[in-house]
């Protein structure tokens, strides 16, 4: 299976820019009606903004000219009441557009949690988890601005722009010409930037991920970390991580800021054009001082739009390595789904089968985990899997629980392949207690109770007695109101794990499956555990896949996995008396 560690850049598919642009601006279609009420307000605050150079106009060429001071009174007073409707309006579009943008953001981060909550082993087995929260957290929120701007700037700003151009054009053509002459140098400049610019934020977002999935990874294994004194090693490696990303910062900033100097360099040459040729060419005699006025007025309400959009471009361009980064793990298909037509599958009687089974991970199809490995189970019985590592034990029992898909073959459950049965209905009714005895923050009562959300009081507390749990909970502070961390900080790796048995336990399953349940249990708690397991073995099909034989002697049968085929299979006397592969495996770890 390939794997992206904390310190590679992810691979990431091209896709078309306008395609994820459109996509992620097809989230305000929800939102239709406010956004009409925002275009509506921005249209009233645009057409003051439009009105503002005229007035100036009229009171100088009209009523400064002539000396009619009523005259100027009235329009100046006409003109501090629209100057207070354009912020209103302003201050209203922009909290309006605020809020859709974080609702936005909202749902888009549920879609992304949702979807990934059904993603399969594989995927989260393949990369850290520090940069699944990456793009979880840091590239939803940085596109915030994208979806607020893309209302509130971009739309107004090119109203403006037209609208300004047609103003020009109508007043005095030739000046509209100059004062526009510049622009193509904008355009060309713009296109230049944004072509190596988008590639540079991508190298940031994934140098971002790099970091997010190394902090995550070391304070994940801080134990570790500490117990080795590798606090030096760790160090240098987080140095690094941060100087390429600093360096991948300043290169991408470096180009992006480019868009300023371009815009400012195309509006004064604006400027000097419309004097130069204003004055020089028509003559400043031939145009009126107003109307001089105006044009510069305009000039200014053209390029200062010019200057916002090529911001927004800017953040466009910084931004859309996110949606792209987002998108691509919304895109990816869960390998594990219900099947078209799956069905409810009916409380299990607990016969299990494998019927030619062989199993792959789907980017190493050429090397097999199992090979065409064939076996009944009937209801209640309880089958040990032992092996040496990597053997294929612990992929057998999660093709049961359709953790992963089979390659070739069947699993079926009381005659029912597994793939036609819904996924809730099947896991539902499954009891899987790993080695991995995690726990999540909140009270011990809470986390055994996750096993089966619907739990009581009564059936929590059963369940931890019958894993003999209860005493030592009883003696904590708050007991079953004991609040944990997901560490399980306080308790120890024999408590964790009969918290996690428990948890298991509770779920009252109809095919039990334990994968190195007691592996993290001292001897003394294995045998109030097993006492536990014993009673709650009886009329269930169970699995247990050890290393330690100790604790799989009273199972019905044995298999004996190596290299992905059963070699034997048999109870614990008959597979000793064969003086096989299992007597040489008891030998070993007795002698």
């Amino acid at each position: 299976m390939a794997v992206n560690t904390s310190r590679m850049d992810e691979e990431q598919r091209l896709v078309s820019k306008r395609e994820t642009i459109l996509r992620l601006l097809r989230y305000l279609l929800a939102y239709k009606k406010r956004i009409v009420l925002v275009l509506c307000i921005m249209a009233g605050t645009i057409s003051i903004s439009m009105v503002t150079p005229l007035l100036m106009e009229t009171a100088i060429n009209n009523y400064v000219a002539s000396g009619d001071k009523e005259g100027l009174l009235k329009l100046g007073g006409g003109a501090v009441i629209l100057f207070c409707l354009f912020l209103a309006g302003t201050k209203a579009r922009m909290y309006i557009m605020a809020d859709i943008a974080n609702q936005i953001l909202v749902t888009i981060r549920n879609q992304l949690f949702d979807h990934i909550q059904t993603l399969s082993f594989g995927f989260f087995d393949s990369r850290p988890t520090g940069k699944i929260l990456a793009r979880l957290i840091g590239d939803v929120n940085s596109l915030k601005d994208v979806l607020t701007d893309s209302v509130t700037q971009l739309i107004p700003d090119l109203v403006t722009v037209v609208c300004v151009t047609a103003i020009m054009l109508a007043k005095n053509c030739r000046l509209a010409m100059a004062a526009l002459l510049t622009l193509p140098i904008l355009v060309i400049g713009m296109f230049l930037i944004e072509a190596t610019v988008h590639r540079l934020w991508q190298i940031y977002r994934k140098k971002t991920s790099n970091l997010s999935a190394y902090i995550h990874e070391d304070l994940s294994g801080i134990r570790v970390i500490q117990s080795f004194a590798a606090e030096e090693e760790t160090r240098k490696v987080f140095y690094q991580l941060t100087d390429e990303h600093r360096k991948a910062f300043v290169d991408a900033v470096r180009v992006a800021d480019a868009f300023g100097p371009v815009v400012e360099i195309t509006w004064g040459l604006g400027g000097f054009l419309l004097y130069f040729i204003g004055i020089r060419v028509m003559g400043a005699e031939t145009v009126g001082i107003g109307t001089f006025l105006a044009f510069s007025t305009y000039i200014a309400m053209f390029w200062s739009p010019i200057r916002n959009l090529s911001n927004f471009y800017n953040k466009l361009t910084t931004n859309i390595s996110a949606a792209e980064r987002i998108f691509e793990i919304m895109d990816t298909e869960a390998e594990i789904t219900d099947a078209p037509g799956a069905r409810v599958l009916p409380a299990i009687r607990g016969q299990v089968e494998f019927s030619h089974v062989s199993f792959a991970y789907g980017d190493e199809p050429e090397r097999m985990i199992l090979k065409d490995v064939n076996f009944q189970v009937k209801p209640g019985e309880t089958i040990a899997l032992v092996g040496p590592t990597g053997a294929g034990k612990t992929t057998i029992v999660n093709l049961i629980s359709r953790f992963y898909e089979v390659t070739e073959g069947a699993v079926l459950i009381d005659g029912m392949d597994v793939r036609q049965a819904t996924l809730e209905s099947l896991r539902s009714q499954l009891g899987i207690m790993t080695q991995d005895n995690f726990l999540f923050s909140g009270t011990i009562r809470e986390n055994i109770r996750y096993g089966r959300l619907e739990a009581t009081d009564a059936e929590v507390e059963e369940a931890a007695k019958a894993v003999n749990a209860h005493d030592f909970i009883m003696e904590l502070e708050n007991g079953y109101d004991t609040v944990i961390s997901e560490r399980g900080a306080g308790l120890s790796i024999g408590q964790r794990q009969l918290l996690a048995f428990a948890r298991t336990m509770v779920s009252k399953p109809g095919i039990l499956i334990l994968d190195e349940a007691t592996s993290s249990i001292d001897t003394h708690t294995e045998i109030l555990v097993q006492k536990g397991i014993d009673a709650l073995l009886k009329g269930r099909t169970s699995f247990i896949v050890a290393h330690r034989l100790s604790t799989i002697r009273k199972a019905d049968r044995i298999f004996v996995i190596d290299q992905g085929n059963i070699l034997e299979a048999g109870s614990h006397e008959e597979l000793l008396a064969r003086k096989g592969a299992y007597w040489r495996l008891y030998r070993s770890q007795f002698q």
